[in-house]
């Protein structure tokens, strides 16, 4: 008997838009893609930094880092072509004394032997001229090909490509079960706002790209002991009032953990600056309230790297990051996969940053996945 959608992608995120997009685009597939909100990209997809990534900072061998080396150059490639709102501004990462020097070293080194993304030293007084705010006071490491991306425009574009491609995006559709059929595929049940009993839909392939939920989603198929917990990273990002200094790039200091970059300064596509994300664990992921608490904290790590009226930061607003531990001592890599002994079911987990630039990457990755 077939199955009503060759493909069923639950989540509506960046990252499930740009999976969705891929599949439509090949006749033989029906895809439908599922959202649990009344909008696509409400969660994470549409509170972060908004950042193209280079791919710096984790091991190369990672798909963090392969996908987002990957998708980077593909979203600049279609970013160039379809008017998805960008600008590859480049980024400084800052070292203010020697032992982050040597971090700042090493990951020149690993760029230059391994990664092949582009880097370059820039010297104390070149800087000083460049971006006079800025402090660096040991070295600095210029990434130009870094930038920043309309997450929204990016959006859009892969909502056209699906609509385009004959695709189909389900809204207020929450999946509530999933079970393997005896034959082949899956039954995904889905409760929408305005009916009481679910309505069951049948998929060759599922893709759970549900981002915060994805763990949820994974649970309802796959055995107890293979059950995973979701935990929820919290960023607050603060708003600079002032509209001095200019600064023309984007601003990192050397990240202290695997759990965060640390509190940067990024830009907006109107030049506007904002400071973020901290980190905090929460409980919930609806936890989306600004903390302010964090501001005086954030005064004082910013103030190590650039000169500004600490006075004209205000609280803007926050984002959760999707992860499946609590340890920040060590890499945690993302994870998609087709689960063992359920074919067809493809998991992505711990997809948190920098999924927005890989996530034409990991579209082309999860088909390659379901095509072996």
């Amino acid at each position: 008997m077939p199955h009503d959608f060759s493909h069923l992608v639950i989540g509506g995120g960046v990252v499930g838009l740009a999976i969705a997009a891929r599949l439509a685009r090949t006749a033989a597939n029906s895809v439908l893609l599922v959202e649990r909100h009344s909008q696509v990209g409400t969660e994470t997809s549409a509170r972060n930094s908004e950042v193209i990534h280079a791919g710096l900072y984790h091991p190369p061998e990672s798909l963090r880092t392969k996908l987002c080396i990957k998708g980077k150059n593909m979203l600049y490639e279609v970013a160039s072509k379809s008017g998805i709102e960008y600008k590859q501004c480049g980024k400084w990462v800052v070292a203010q004394d020697e032992k982050q020097h040597e971090y700042l070293h090493k990951m020149y080194q690993r760029a230059r032997d391994f990664t092949g993304v582009p880097l370059e030293w820039v010297s104390l007084s070149k800087a000083s001229q460049l971006e006079p705010s800025i402090i660096a006071k040991a070295a600095i490491l210029n990434s130009p090909t870094t930038g920043i991306v309309s997450a929204h425009s990016l959006m859009t574009y892969y909502e056209g490509q699906i609509e385009q491609h004959g695709g189909d995006i389900a809204l207020n559709t929450a999946v509530v079960a999933i079970r393997q059929n005896e034959t082949s595929g899956y039954t995904v049940s889905c409760k929408s706002d305005d009916s009481s009993d679910p309505i069951e839909l049948t998929a060759t392939c599922v893709i759970n790209s549900a981002g915060l939920n994805a763990p949820n989603i994974s649970n309802l198929l796959l055995p107890k002991e293979r059950h995973v917990t979701a935990y929820y990273g919290k960023g607050n990002y603060f708003a600079y009032t002032h509209s001095q200094p200019k600064v023309n790039r984007l601003i990192y200091p050397c990240p202290s953990d695997h759990g965060s970059l640390g509190t940067h300064l990024t830009l907006d596509l109107n030049g506007r600056l904002k400071f973020g994300p901290d980190f905090e664990w929460v409980n919930s992921a609806d936890d989306l309230q600004v903390n302010g608490q964090n501001l005086e904290t954030v005064k004082q790590e910013i103030s190590k790297y650039i000169k500004l009226d600490t006075s004209a930061l205000v609280a803007d607003y926050a984002g959760i990051r999707p992860k499946i531990t609590q340890d920040s001592s060590k890499f945690h890599d993302f994870v998609i996969r087709e689960e063992h002994g359920f074919p067809g079911f493809v998991n992505l987990l711990n997809i948190e940053s920098p999924g927005l630039t890989s996530s034409l990457a990991i579209a082309e990755y999860v088909e390659t996945i379901l095509h072996q």
